[in-house]
């Protein structure tokens, strides 16, 4: 198979990148600079569309490219560039891939973020997206942006990726020097629902649709057992052998995040029914085991 990966200098793509490499798939990775090997091609995003034939012979197209999500919640610059980044490299590798002679399928990055706060309702695929946060409405864009390939009959995954959990990455990696040093808090009330997955099953979980000919739609990338603030943060401190009996009171959270405050607060009941019904095998079912992988 072979698989054209935009975003590949990033946490996630370079881990899919060596985890497909590994199992025996040719993997192009998208760059902005100038191509130093076969293995690479080099892209422009903001200057429109791709070359000419550049799809040809490719299998499997994923985009995860974007701005960091970390950034100023203040900022109307960092908002702009957070959604622009990921609907311009959207609808340019969607309008590439329904206008190759043989389409390939997309995987399109996303956030788990599309659904908005639902309390603690379990929410499958088929549920709607609520509110008006940021994450949200970038999300509802970004997906939007894959229309020119699923309307040219090309199989598209969108993929609403939970936060990955791994010692080596935000936001665990942040969040571990506070824990360790006996800080950690639930925030606010802790009892919003808190989706995550771990790194191991979040490759798993992409490979198996990369290598999936007869699914589309979106998908969920979460644990099966989604937990709630107050569990994580036990389970955490626990896995540390710390304490966590501080909380974050809410309206400090909803004064310091701004716009991205309901990342905090609001709560995402997320259930990965269309992975788990495709066939996919979790490994990691609960926040326990997730932590336990993303520490281990």
């Amino acid at each position: 198979m072979h698989v054209l990966i935009a975003g590949s200098s990033g946490f996630l793509g370079s881990h899919l990148t060596s985890s497909l490499r590994r199992h025996g798939h040719t993997v192009t990775t998208l760059v902005r600079r100038e191509a130093r090997s076969p293995h690479e091609q080099q892209w422009d995003p903001y200057a429109g569309a791709m070359p000419p034939g550049a799809l040809a012979g490719v299998d499997v197209v994923v985009n995860l490219a974007g701005s960091p999500t970390a950034g100023n919640p203040h900022s109307r610059a960092w908002a702009r560039a957070l959604l622009e980044s990921r609907v311009t490299t959207t609808r340019v590798l969607a309008e590439a891939v329904a206008a190759a002679d043989h389409p390939p399928r997309f995987l399109a990055g996303n956030g788990i973020s599309y659904y908005g706060d639902h309390g603690a309702e379990p929410l499958t695929e088929a549920a709607a997206s609520r509110g008006d946060a940021l994450l949200t409405e970038v999300t509802k864009a970004w997906q939007a942006a894959t229309a020119p390939a699923s309307e040219a009959g090309a199989k598209v995954c969108v993929l609403r990726t939970a936060p990955v959990m791994d010692r080596h990455s935000p936001p665990l990696k942040q969040l571990l020097p506070v824990f360790k040093a006996g800080l950690g808090a639930r925030l606010g009330s802790g009892t919003q629902h808190m989706p995550m997955i771990s790194l191991r099953d979040w490759l798993g979980g992409v490979s198996f649709l990369a290598e999936s000919h007869d699914v589309g739609g979106p998908f969920n990338l979460c644990c099966p057992d989604t937990p709630t603030n107050a569990e994580f943060t036990q389970a955490l401190a626990d896995s540390l052998g710390r304490r966590a009996r501080l909380a974050a009171p809410a309206w400090v959270l909803g004064r310091a995040g701004g716009r991205m405050s309901p990342e905090l607060l609001g709560s995402v009941n997320a259930r990965p029914d269309a992975l788990e019904r495709a066939g996919y095998d979790f490994r990691d079912q609960d926040v326990r085991d997730v932590v336990a992988s993303a520490l281990g």
